[in-house]
């Protein structure tokens, strides 16, 4: 065990000496100039960013009254799809009675919403079980697929060996 501590002692002031001489080595080094046209690139840069409509800007960004008008309809599109699936299962006729009566203004919407997921929960009922169990085994192995050729794509193209000796 103290053959392990010794090792890794001798490693650390190793690597602080190394880290030593890399700084000292770079202060060392004249400082670079800019390009002369860097100035004004980035100026250019920030007087098309400022020119650009709020819309296309970041959320935070955007004026009060679109913010809370744009949550505002996400609320309801995610209230509407929760509802609209609910009625698939529970029964298109009582639901849209009690949706109706919370929200008369959204009925045809919402009979549209549950006419779609009741079809949806036909066809999903005319699928034989296996079918879907192997199109989710197949989606899982696709997916795990597209995740390990991105890892082996990403060390390909960005990561270096360590024995290439500084290329």
């Amino acid at each position: 065990m103290a053959k392990f501590t010794d090792n890794d002692q001798r490693f650390e002031r190793a690597e602080q000496e190394l880290e030593r001489a890399t700084s000292q080595a770079l202060r060392g080094l004249p400082l670079r100039r800019a390009p002369s046209t860097l100035e004004s690139r980035v100026l250019g840069e920030l007087q098309r960013r400022v020119a650009l409509p709020w819309w296309r800007g970041s959320f935070v960004h955007w004026p009060v009254v679109p913010r809370v008008a744009f949550v505002m309809t996400c609320i309801a599109l995610v209230a509407a799809t929760i509802l609209g699936g609910v009625s698939a299962f529970v029964g298109v006729r009582s639901l849209n009675e009690i949706a109706a009566l919370a929200l008369s203004w959204a009925h045809p919407f919402l009979a549209v919403l549950s006419s779609a997921g009741g079809g949806t929960a036909l066809l999903v009922h005319l699928i034989p079980p296996l079918w879907l169990y192997a199109g989710m085994a197949l989606g899982v192995v696709l997916y795990m697929a597209l995740f390990g050729l991105g890892a082996a794509a990403y060390r390909t193209l960005y990561l270096r060996p360590s024995s290439a000796g500084g290329l």
